[in-house]
């Protein structure tokens, strides 16, 4: 139900989607759905952590691997960075920034998403620090900056803006990466 969910945010966006459209598309009813989630907005966010959870074993397993740590840092970049225009998790989380001014709760989850990926980016840059492959530095200033530019990028790839892929996306966070974090 949620991998359907968010295919059809994605594809329509969410203010688009009903819930009996969703609910055709699933073979049942408006009802089974708002029984379930309540509105669209708790529907946006099941959604986008059902994703997020899929992503943090992805991350886990990389911070588990046994690669250098420059390695790791390029596949963490590979794995933030959308697919491309309207990439379904991107969009979700679009939508949820979109929300969270006027609404605590997604606020909230929000926080708590990014802060997953924060703390396994310092984690992966302290590892980096402590085995001598990266320069000392302010690790979670360092990451905070990086996962920003990423979102930056991240957005604009989304959206589908000019000049803006994830092949150029992730040439530009490779830069950055490097700029940020300097390798001994």
């Amino acid at each position: 139900m949620l991998e359907e969910a968010m295919a059809a945010i994605a594809q329509d966006g969410l203010a688009a989607l009903t819930m009996s459209a969703l609910a055709e598309r699933l073979g049942t009813s408006g009802g089974h759905i708002l029984y379930y989630f309540g509105s669209k907005d708790r529907l946006l966010l099941e959604a986008l952590r059902w994703s997020e959870e899929q992503l943090t074993g992805e991350r886990r397993a990389l911070l588990g691997s046994r690669v250098t740590a420059a390695r790791k840092l390029d596949q963490y970049l590979e794995l933030y960075l959308p697919e491309g225009p309207r990439d379904p998790r991107w969009t979700l989380w679009i939508e949820l920034w979109a929300r969270t001014a006027s609404n605590e709760q997604l606020k909230a989850a929000q926080e708590e998403l990014d802060e997953s990926w924060q703390r396994d980016l310092e984690a992966l840059l302290a590892k980096g620090v402590e085995q001598g492959r990266f320069a000392p530095m302010d690790v979670p200033g360092r990451a905070s900056e990086l996962l920003a530019l990423l979102d930056g990028l991240s957005t604009r790839v989304v959206l589908g803006q000019r000049g803006a892929d994830r092949a150029r996306a992730l040439e530009h966070a490779r830069s950055a990466a490097a700029a940020l974090i300097p390798r001994l």
